[in-house]
């Protein structure tokens, strides 16, 4: 995508949101640049007026005349500025929210590709910078336009012959801006991808402090982030050496210019073809006017890493989700009935080795009535959780169809599929809030007297009241405050609260000691009543008494029956019983 179509696609989806504030803006601007030039014009009086013909008159008009110019273009100054600020701000508001949704739109195959830290900067640091490009770089290289069109009329007004004169250092002004814009576009996108590898590094080793302590490698860590952030180090002195040549190169250019005005100038005022004041009025014009356009070549860097972060933004709204509601898609009404799986097939991506032919599944077929707790076993990687995460369509089907009461899961609404679906994952997932909020976070609108009715169902009543504000208490970033055990109860609490009629469970306690175990066993079973239950378990104790057993093996269903019939086939699953038990 060029910056023409960035630029265009920036205005319609963006700045023409607040184009209003920004026309108010730029209005100010405009009244600002013609103080400015007015500024430049009372000189001219200053030396005339004042010190060559000292008139009293002017002497005494003048001062509050230049009080006057200086207060009105400071009030616009302001005006503008802090109409820039709102835009530039408001754009990084709604930037990092439309991100933010946009990312949890995206299935779970998008999270196992893309990196965290990389997601975290394209939220934080590109929109930084793309609020930078919008409020100072575009919105003030309007500003330094008006400001230099306005000074250059003074100037020609003045002295046409010597504004001619100044003309041709012009081109050689422009030369190093387009130069030094190529440059730092390159630079910023190197720059954001290198900072989005650190903090990749940072969020993995951040979360995973223990195995970094456990296996002392917090040497190896610290010696890998300092090659990261050298080379991120590099970058960002290139771009500082850039920007640091680009300044003086511009002063030595404008220098240039004006030994040449003062000289053609000088001669001018000598031969009488000018005088003092309107001279010195001509160089304040043309000094002032030059400032502007240093400051496009300031901005033209900040632009070209807007632009640059603007691409990485984009590329990532560009994201299509892999699973999106059909048009016509409708509302899953309450399951009453059963679960239909008929002829799965699926196989992830760039996975040539998962099953017979490269599936993770293969022609799989199975009905679940409502109300029968299956227990779904076999070796690792045999199918077991893509089977469970077929369900709520957390990845899609590739062949066959799902049906829950006869209606395809494709053909009904994501949300009204998975309201009607719990899970509780080896893997517990908290947030760094309290109790009762994470309790909650399966309906929002529960009372008091429900939350503390499925925690007493999940067994988990007894060690809350223990914590030190109870329901209220903060239990840290992955409940770092609670055992595996009390975090797990607290997950099946939460499933309790939501009351769905169909429930997963994957590895529910397969990570807990046995004490532990006990507890949640307990509290799963008072989670399984009256539920159509998936249990996937690698302790086949945990599972004994499911009302069905299926054994999936490379991706189909070898065995099923009771943990009675099931020994006595002397199949796959008594081999896995054994080695448990042997």
């Amino acid at each position: 995508m060029t910056n023409k179509d960035l630029i265009k696609r920036l205005y319609r989806e963006v700045i023409k949101h607040y184009q209003n504030r920004l026309i108010i803006a730029a209005i100010c601007m405009i009244f600002v640049a013609g103080f400015t030039g007015a500024q430049a014009w009372l000189v001219k009086d200053l030396l005339d007026k004042i010190f060559l013909e000292k008139n009293t008159f002017f002497l005494e008009v003048l001062p509050l005349v230049v009080v006057g110019v200086f207060f009105a273009k400071g009030l616009f100054y302001y005006s503008y500025s802090m109409l820039l600020e709102r835009v530039g701000q408001s754009v990084i508001r709604d930037f990092r929210i439309k991100l933010f949704n946009h990312i949890h739109k995206q299935s779970l195959d998008f999270f196992n590709v893309m990196p965290t830290g990389t997601l975290i900067s394209r939220i934080i640091s590109d929109v930084t910078l793309l609020q930078q490009a919008v409020s100072k770089a575009l919105v003030g290289a309007v500003r330094d336009l008006f400001q230099v069109l306005i000074l250059l009329f003074v100037v020609f007004y003045m002295d046409w012959k010597l504004a001619m004169v100044s003309f041709i250092v012009l081109p050689v002004a422009i030369f190093p801006i387009v130069r030094f814009g190529k440059l730092f576009r390159k630079l910023s996108t190197k720059t954001q991808e290198e900072t989005a590898m650190v903090s990749n590094t940072l969020h993995e080793t951040i979360t995973g402090n223990r195995i970094v302590k456990a296996f002392c490698r917090e040497k190896y860590e610290g010696d890998r982030l300092a090659v990261q952030v050298e080379s991120l180090f590099q970058l960002t002195m290139k771009d500082a050496r850039y920007r640091c040549l680009q300044h003086p190169l511009m002063e030595c250019i404008g220098g240039i210019a004006i030994a040449a005005i003062i000289w053609f100038g000088g001669m001018q005022v000598i031969h009488g073809n000018s005088t003092p004041g309107t001279f010195f009025a001509f160089l304040t014009a043309l000094i002032a006017a030059y400032e502007p356009v240093k400051a496009i070549s300031n901005l033209n860097a900040t632009l070209q890493q807007g632009l640059a972060a603007v691409t990485r933004i984009y590329s990532l709204l560009d994201m299509k989700p892999d699973i999106q509601n059909s048009p016509h898609a409708a509302l899953l009404p309450p399951f009453t009935h059963e679960i239909v799986f008929k002829d799965i097939n699926f196989r992830y991506e760039e996975d040539g080795n998962a099953g017979p032919g490269g599936r993770v599944l293969k022609d799989l077929n199975l009905t679940v009535p409502a109300g029968q707790a299956l227990a779904i076993v076999g070796p690792s990687g045999g199918g077991k959780t893509t089977l469970t995460n077929l369900i709520p369509r957390f990845i899609d089907l590739q062949d066959g169809s799902i049906t829950i009461d006869g209606h395809d899961i494709r053909d009904v609404t994501t949300d009204s599929l998975r309201n009607q679906i719990s899970m509780v994952t080896q893997q517990t997932i908290l947030f760094n809030d309290t109790v009762r909020n994470n309790i909650a976070y399966s309906r929002l609108d529960a009372s008091m007297e429900e939350i503390e009715a499925a925690a007493n169902a999940a067994h988990a009543l007894g060690f809350i009241n223990e914590l030190p504000k109870g329901f209220d208490t903060v239990i840290g970033e992955g409940g770092a405050r609670l055992s595996g055990g009390e975090k797990q109860r607290l997950s099946i609490a939460r499933a309790l609260l939501k009351n769905a009629p169909i429930l997963i469970l994957d590895e529910a306690t397969s990570a807990l000691d046995t004490e532990s175990e006990q507890e949640v066993q307990k509290a799963l079973e008072n989670l399984m009543k009256n539920r159509t239950t998936f249990v996937i378990a690698h302790r086949l104790s945990t599972i004994r008494n499911a009302d069905r057993i299926i054994v999936v093996q490379n991706g189909q269903i070898v065995e099923e029956g009771s943990h009675e019939f099931l020994m006595e086939m002397d199949g796959v699953y008594r081999q896995l019983h054994n080695i448990q038990y042997k």
